[in-house]
């Protein structure tokens, strides 16, 4: 057993006026007395069974299958019954000597971390992000996470008539859907969103990722419709910013951002024209890099919202609108030193990469475009993990007495990525980089296109 310290952001609107409560948001410290593999939530429940009875957790499996439990833990969303109390102390501790304060700042001394290598610093709790807080760590993810999945119409749209048993359909062509089946709705993504930060009218990456099971999905037949209708809304599939925080912070391996991108391929694929010039700048970004090796940022603009000659000679009214609201983007960039050289300011000027550089980058996209072939850059995961898992008994193994190994494929803690289940390759043949592990069959790391599992 050990001694942590958990510093709570709390917020208790029914407290009673004559309370000493204060009527906004508020820091707390509990200590609790635990086992290091222990969770933060087991942290929390003691905290509020010794301590004080009012403190408001929603949870409820406590095994990360129900997703009640979400939290934001030294600044990052995940299960508090996911993170083991031990660990998140030494992040604490890291952070506290790297000088970073989780939480924020309070006047408070009593509630301001140690300084200094070495101190102990407090595990910090608070609740979600881009939820409404009700009370302490409990939100309300219906006017943001349940309204959103809504959004997306997340049933089956079929054909007619159901039949008479179920409809049958070939594994090979759900290989491309079993990621994202296997969200829980804990709504950590959309807690760690950057766009929905900026813009709270996001669709957001859950109900995209949900999106995308039914669009992947052969027996629904209004996939052109469905993408269509998030390829136009302004708030769709490209008012992501490809940040990669709701990769990071996805408890079960779904990827939402890898679910978005392949929305996005998919509309291009349908031949979606949409009115936020998004597939404009994915094609022009894809045409630049092709051209130069880096990025001709000032080209980029012209190409995304005036593409091509015709682009040029006659804009779209949505390409002048487009361009006209670049304009504080591009004074922006001059003022701050990033678009105050010649090639940065003019079009088309920009340097090629030195020596046979671009033959080289040539090359890579036209393996791609032969091969023609989707491989999947954003399966993270510790190889140490997935080397830890694979000597692990199999469920089936008969040398498997404890029940243990079925917690691998369950989503228990310590499970493995559900991405190396559904064609990712297998376990441990992929490093936190996305590389291949294994040089020398490549291949493993590629999964199936979006036409091939249709």
């Amino acid at each position: 057993m050990a001694e942590y310290t958990i510093k709570v952001r709390r917020y208790q609107p029914d407290a009673p006026e004559e309370s000493d409560v204060p009527r906004g948001a508020y820091w707390e410290q509990f200590d609790v007395d635990l086992d290091p593999t222990l969770s933060v939530l087991d942290g929390l429940l003691q905290a509020r069974d010794k301590d004080d009875g009012s403190l408001a957790v929603r949870c409820s499996c406590r095994a990360a299958i129900c997703g009640s439990c979400g939290v934001k833990i030294n600044g990052q969303s995940t299960l508090a019954c996911l993170t083991q109390i031990g660990e998140a102390h030494e992040r604490a501790n890291r952070m506290n000597a790297a000088g970073e304060l989780a939480g924020g700042a309070t006047d408070d001394e009593d509630l301001q971390a140690p300084h200094g290598n070495g101190a102990s610093a407090p595990i910090v709790i608070e609740p979600m992000g881009n939820m409404p807080v009700i009370k302490d760590l409990v939100v309300d993810m219906e006017s943001t996470h349940w309204e959103k999945m809504r959004r997306v119409t997340p049933w089956l749209l079929d054909d007619g008539d159901p039949p008479e048993r179920e409809r049958i359909v070939e594994p090979e062509s759900m290989v491309d859907i079993t990621q994202t089946i296997a969200c829980i709705q804990c709504g950590a993504c959309v807690s760690s969103c950057l766009s929905m930060e900026a813009d709270p009218d996001f669709i957001g990456p859950a109900a995209l990722a949900k999106a995308y099971r039914f669009v992947g999905d052969p027996r629904d037949v209004e996939t052109k419709e469905r993408l269509y209708d998030l390829a136009q809304d302004p708030h769709g599939i490209y008012d992501c910013t490809h940040c990669f925080s709701c990769v990071d912070a996805c408890p079960k391996g779904v990827a939402p951002m890898d679910q978005i991108m392949r929305l996005r391929r998919a509309a291009g694929e349908e031949g979606i024209k949409d009115r936020n010039n998004g597939h404009s700048h994915e094609m022009a970004f894809v045409k630049n890099i092709r051209k130069k090796g880096t990025l001709d940022e000032s080209e980029l603009l012209q190409e995304s919202y005036a593409p091509g000659v015709m682009g040029k000679l006659k804009p779209s009214k949505g390409g002048i609108v487009g361009l006209i609201q670049s304009l504080p983007t591009a004074v922006r960039g001059i003022k701050t030193g990033k678009m105050r050289s010649l090639p940065k300011l003019i079009p088309g000027i920009h340097p090629k990469l030195p020596g046979d550089a671009q033959d080289h980058v040539k090359r890579i996209y036209e393996r791609a475009e032969e091969s023609n072939q989707q491989i999947n850059l954003y399966i993270i995961g510790e190889e140490e993990v997935l080397d830890d898992a694979e000597s692990t008994a199999m469920p089936d193994d008969p040398q498997d007495t404890t029940g243990e190994g079925d917690d691998r494929f369950g989503g228990g803690a310590g499970s493995l990525p559900r991405t190396d289940l559904v064609g990712g390759g297998k376990p441990g043949t992929q490093a936190s980089d996305g590389v291949p592990t294994d040089r020398s069959d490549p291949d493993e790391t590629i999964v199936p296109t979006d036409e091939e599992s249709r």
